[in-house]
């Protein structure tokens, strides 16, 4: 699950954006109207951030999330 630790810096702001969300339990389409764009750009994002966090499933892109301070508190 781990592989990649690259840092938060390799992410898009847009990236930051959307795991935030899906970490929170957000679906797709719920983070898709909380930004104003489209479900499948919302997948497209979480694809590229969890390239690039060396995660596979939601649950590790969280605890990614989590661990760099992505999640504000």
């Amino acid at each position: 699950e781990r592989g990649g630790s690259a840092p938060v810096e390799s992410l898009s702001v847009r990236e930051r954006e959307v795991l935030s969300l899906v970490a929170r339990g957000l679906s797709n389409k719920e983070v898709a109207t909380t930004l104003g764009i489209s479900a499948r750009t919302v997948q497209t994002h979480t694809i590229h951030a969890y390239d690039k966090l060396g995660v596979r499933t939601r649950a590790g892109a969280a605890l990614r999330a989590s661990e760099l301070g992505l999640l504000g508190g």
